[in-house]
């Protein structure tokens, strides 16, 4: 099922070239608490206020999901037709929504500058997952993964990355009641197009706000971050932001993790396994999860689950192992192992006493499925080293 959902135009660029129009208002989405006081301060809202009206504002924006200052009630009038002549509350276009048969939903989102990402909700019985994209393409090329055949276009700003949990929650209505309770997203997955630890200044700062009890009040508990293995900043994202954290594993052995995930070059499986062993609160009441899909007579044989089980004792690990089926697309150089070779491997670590499920593959149907996500977004050469 698909379904086109017509917006507004976005707010702040130019419709010729795309660039970001510097008289636009400000937008607050995804600015610090301290951060929207400033720029409150900026505007002449006095200082003694700027610190009650941030609380006022984070609220309705939210805990609420309010995008007009209007509707703000606790705020006087003429100060919210000042804001609104000086500040935007942003949501990016919605171009596309595909629904699955299973339930799953894929938005292809547009954002202000014309560029796209995807993301996905995956509805269960007992949770709804939503799967948040961190980049527009992505920054390496994992050979079985649809995502990395688009290479990097730019890093999402952190407004950018809050603002998909905003339109999956406008979508899905779930501002009223305002609570926790009942709600449809009780999980963020960073698992969306691109790495997020190659984007970790703005998914830092997107998912403290996600985090904010004064917000959308998500539990760290509930937010998982995914990463292919960029080493250097996992021990930073355990201190700095404490979610769970997924490994992209895929492999047991440096020659075939190389071919398939190619940043293993950079950083092979010894030095992956020791950063997993020291990632901050990491125990067996909060596992670390190994991503591992499987790969017709690369990586699924009985000698590569009894190795991962060597490497998991060697490093004496607090994981659960993912064993995802391979979600195939066009032009895919591989196969997905035979649903018994799948479940022969799986065996083999449970037995060794380590939790070894397979995911049910969702949303295939709509190409929505892992590894399966790819906008229409083109790469375009960076104009400078930080764009």
């Amino acid at each position: 099922m698909t379904m086109d959902i017509k917006t507004a135009d976005p707010v702040g660029t130019d419709p010729d070239t795309g660039a970001t129009d510097t008289s636009a208002p400000i937008d607050l989405l995804g600015l610090s608490r301290d951060e929207m006081c400033e720029a409150l301060i900026a505007a002449g809202v006095p200082d003694r206020q700027a610190k009650m009206r941030t609380a006022q504002l984070w609220r309705w924006i939210y805990h609420h999901g309010h995008q007009s200052f209007d509707s703000m009630t606790n705020v006087a009038k003429n100060l919210r037709q000042d804001l609104a002549r000086r500040f935007r509350i942003s949501r990016p276009e919605v171009v596309n929504l595909q629904i699955s048969k299973d339930g799953t939903r894929k938005y292809l989102l547009r954002f202000a500058d014309g560029k796209e990402a995807e993301m996905v909700y995956i509805p269960d019985q007992d949770r709804g997952t939503l799967c948040v994209s961190s980049q527009v393409g992505c920054t390496l090329n994992c050979r079985f993964c649809y995502t990395g055949t688009q290479r990097l276009v730019r890093n999402l700003e952190a407004g950018e990355i809050v603002a998909q949990i905003l339109v999956a929650r406008d979508d899905l209505g779930e501002w009223v009641p305002s609570s926790t309770a009942g709600r449809r997203v009780t999980n963020i997955v960073m698992m969306g197009m691109g790495e997020p630890l190659y984007n970790f200044e703005n998914v830092k700062k997107a998912l403290l706000i996600v985090m904010d009890k004064e917000g959308i009040q998500m539990s760290r508990r509930r937010i998982t971050l995914s990463t292919a293995g960029v080493v250097p900043m996992m021990q930073r994202a355990g201190q700095e932001i404490g979610v769970n954290l997924a490994v992209s594993l895929h492999a047991t052995n440096d020659a075939v993790r190389s071919e398939i995930v190619p940043l293993n070059r950079k950083y092979p499986l010894k030095e992956l396994l020791k950063a997993c062993q020291d990632y901050p609160g990491a125990h067996n009441a909060r596992r670390i999860t190994f991503e591992y899909v499987m790969l017709k007579g690369v990586n699924d044989s009985d000698d590569d689950a009894r190795e991962l089980v060597r490497l998991i004792r060697e490093y004496d690990l607090p994981v659960k192992v993912n064993l995802i089926p391979f979600n195939p697309w066009d032009g895919a150089a591989y196969e997905c192992s035979e649903p018994e070779r799948i479940k022969r491997f799986s065996s083999i670590i449970f037995e060794a006493g380590i939790s070894a499920p397979v995911r049910t593959p969702r949303g295939q149907d709509i190409m929505a499925a892992c590894g399966q996500l790819r906008s229409a977004s083109k790469r375009q050469r960076r104009q400078s080293p930080g764009a």
